[in-house]
């Protein structure tokens, strides 16, 4: 009753409601036609590269224009970004989950100058700053984790592998000369923050090494059961070892021990016990899959196969990973009809002739023994079945 009492309501939760805890509603932040016509949307069409226009049921036209962003920002840039939606939307932008920027006109003429404004912004070295694109049939902007920069478990970089990429794909990013939008994502190690389970081009980054034990520091570092508790395979057990220090004093010292063969380098244990460290520059390096989608269009939302089993870390450039990326988009440009993502191109001629074209080794890496009756029987698809 203290709440009804105070001029709670029940029945309207966040009447009056006044808190400073979290953002604000998303809703304090549209542009004046997308407030107005919320949930009346009729229908959408791309214009051109980058530039999309959204029909509500008013007749009002709001003109969206695309640009590529980064995963990583820098305040600098996030002050450019805004200087911009002040400039041309009123102070209006908003993010989409694929790290694009999205600004908001809301009229065609308007939308074709900001974006050739967008495309006349460069860093000192010529790059482009706001590229306009990732619409349609084309190479959207890559999604990815955190890598190097950020994470204490990645097998390689994210950041340095997404920009080679996307060096190397660039032209596509502005163009819809696709079948179908290809979506590329990077994930920097099997905890897979990322979407490459289901995208038609992933990179993985991948531990072949299960984890080092530095014996002398592990029971003055970690809790021992959160580090044994923390292995989803049962791969780490307590036990005690006779080590000689580096001082070289003999003890006998509390630590654990790791059965390799139950290793799914996950990294796990690292993230509980910082004397379980993961990371090796030769086991350390990438996995390519392809093939996954979580669109229903033409066939059910599909899992990412595996089509390289490895390439090794080459930082800063990473010319293998470039060239097989290349060598895959360039097969199923050349191949696929039109409206088939990856996955159904690759299914349609069979995967063996998948891996001809893309000039791609097939090894016993990549056979999929994965037989699991819930894939088959759960209902995972809006595609109408009796």
């Amino acid at each position: 009753m203290a709440f009804v009492s105070s001029g709670y309501n029940p029945e309207k939760p966040m009447e009056n409601r006044i808190s400073d805890i979290g953002p604000r509603h998303a809703s304090d932040f549209f542009p004046p036609v997308i407030a107005k016509n919320k949930g009346q949307w009729l229908w959408h069409e791309i214009c051109e590269p980058g530039i999309l226009m959204h029909k509500a049921e008013s007749g009002d036209e709001v003109y969206t224009v695309r640009c590529g962003g980064a995963r990583l920002m820098s305040v600098g840039h996030i002050r450019e970004i805004c200087a911009i939606a002040d400039k041309f939307c009123g102070g209006h932008l908003r993010f989409t989950t694929r790290n694009n920027i999205e600004f908001m006109v809301t009229t065609l003429d308007e939308a074709k100058k900001l974006k050739e404004y967008l495309n006349a912004q460069k860093f000192d070295g010529g790059s482009y700053k706001f590229p306009v694109g990732g619409t349609g049939a084309g190479i959207t902007n890559i999604v990815h984790t955190q890598g190097w920069v950020h994470c204490h478990t990645p097998a390689t970089d994210a950041s340095g592998t997404v920009k080679v990429v996307l060096d190397e794909l660039f032209e596509e990013f502005g163009q819809m000369r696709m079948p179908a939008q290809v979506r590329i994502s990077m994930a920097c190690c099997l905890n897979m923050c990322g979407a490459v389970h289901c995208s038609d081009i992933a990179i993985l980054g991948y531990h072949r090494k299960p984890p080092v034990i530095d014996h002398e520091w592990l029971d003055n570092l970690c809790e021992i059961p959160l580090a044994v508790a923390a292995c989803p395979v049962g791969a780490i057990r307590p036990t005690k070892k006779e080590i000689v220090t580096e001082k070289g004093e003999t003890k006998t010292v509390n630590t654990v021990a790791i059965k390799n063969e139950r290793c799914m380098f996950c990294g796990n244990c690292y993230t509980m016990c910082p004397s379980l460290p993961l990371s090796d520059q030769t086991g350390d390096g990438l996995v390519i899959m392809a093939g996954g989608k979580v669109s229903n269009r033409i066939s059910n939302p599909k899992f990412s196969k595996v089509v390289v089993a490895f390439i090794p870390n080459e930082p800063p450039r990473w010319p293998r990973l470039a060239k097989v990326i290349r060598q895959i988009v360039e097969a199923y440009a050349a191949d696929a009809r039109k409206y088939e993502r990856v996955g159904d191109w690759a299914e349609r001629i069979g995967w063996e002739r998948f891996f001809e074209k893309c000039e791609l080794d097939f090894s016993e890496h990549m056979i999929d023994d994965f037989r699991d009756p819930a894939y088959y029987t759960w209902r995972q698809t809006t595609n109408f079945k009796f």
